[in-house]
């Protein structure tokens, strides 16, 4: 009888172990505690190398080996695949961006202003940005910022959505060099539902829509509007607009699986058609959040994608921006227009 239940814990654990490695495979990636599990890839692999020095100490108990020796080695596999998987989106923080001629994407999310004006007006003249997407961001810190940038030679539309103006959290502002034309709010196409997201178009037709974005964390009470929001974010990538989006999403590229959309040169999007520029480039598995975690652990969360006619040429995640006062990293991403 005691064999008997070993191995149906073993069977359980095995389960357990299988869903957290590739929880797309079973359509599980957004459920409860799976989707925050895996999130934090590298995190549970430490989890789990903790657990398997555990049951290791118990291996020496003739009637309990067998048990042992089997949870060890579902536990090294677990943590030799969960960390191939994490790796191969790439761990890579030293890629240039050159500003020369491409579209240059900047997303941060200021945690309510934090980092100050002189801080985001200096990041964004030093990376030659573009397109600026700050998430948790004022309208009165986007003016400010283009101020100065404007003091520096660089011009900017500001455009904000907020669903408290007082309250940092609930603002999402994004910032556009007119050297890329007018832009203007489209507030017919809706948006995320708890945090605010700025869909801009062009108005002479031309270029990309520009999205900054917020979907909701995925925490126990907002598990159905998160996944709302990611919804609404793929159903921008559907193919019929040329698209650049970035901001904090809330989620990793294993989140999106469901979201995916065949391309027409073969392949898939990560997010509809739209692909996760720091993954398609080697930077994808570098820790945009938590700042107090060390890159190579926290998880990759903040992100620029953009439709198959954006090429994704270089990104880097600031790495060095961790006193700042923000809890998230700034991303930079090079797209070239290929389409």
């Amino acid at each position: 009888m005691l064999a008997i239940l070993g191995w149906l814990l073993a069977l359980v654990i095995a389960a357990c172990l299988t869903v957290a490695a590739w929880p797309q495979a079973f359509g599980l990636e957004q459920a409860p505690i799976v989707a925050q599990v895996v999130s934090m890839r590298i995190g549970v692999v430490g989890i789990a190398l903790v657990l398997l020095l555990l049951f290791l100490c118990f291996a020496g108990w003739r009637r309990v080996r067998p048990f042992v020796l089997g949870v060890v080695s579902l536990l090294l596999v677990f943590g030799l695949v969960s960390t191939g998987i994490h790796v191969s989106r790439g761990l890579d923080t030293g890629q240039t961006i050159d500003t020369s001629d491409d579209l240059v994407v900047l997303t941060w999310n200021t945690l309510g202003d934090e980092p100050g004006i002189d801080e985001i007006a200096r990041i964004v003249d030093e990376t030659g940005a573009d397109a600026v997407m700050l998430p948790e961001t004022t309208l009165q810190l986007g003016v400010g910022v283009a101020e100065q940038l404007r003091e520096r030679g660089k011009r900017f539309w500001v455009l904000t959505n907020d669903y408290s103006p007082s309250y940092g959290a609930l603002n999402t502002t994004l910032l556009v060099s007119t050297a890329l034309g007018r832009y203007t709010a489209d507030s017919e196409v809706g948006g995320t539902r708890t945090l605010p997201t700025v869909v801009a178009r062009p108005v002479d037709g031309e270029g990309p829509v520009l999205v900054s974005t917020h979907p909701v964390a995925p925490v126990p009470q907002q598990m159905r509007n998160w996944r709302a929001d990611l919804e609404f974010v793929a159903g921008l990538c559907d193919g019929s607009q040329s698209v650049v989006m970035a901001g904090d999403f809330n989620s990793t590229v294993d989140h999106w699986w469901q979201h995916r959309r065949e391309l027409e040169g073969g392949g898939t999007g990560d997010l509809g058609v739209c692909r996760d520029a720091a993954s398609a480039v080697g930077a994808g598995a570098v820790g945009t959040w938590p700042t107090w975690a060390p890159p190579w652990l926290g998880a990759n969360i903040d992100h620029v994608v953009a439709t198959p006619d954006w090429t994704p040429v270089a990104a880097r995640v600031l790495t060095g921006l961790d006193d700042s006062g923000t809890d998230h990293r700034p991303v930079v991403v090079q797209l070239r227009r290929t389409g």
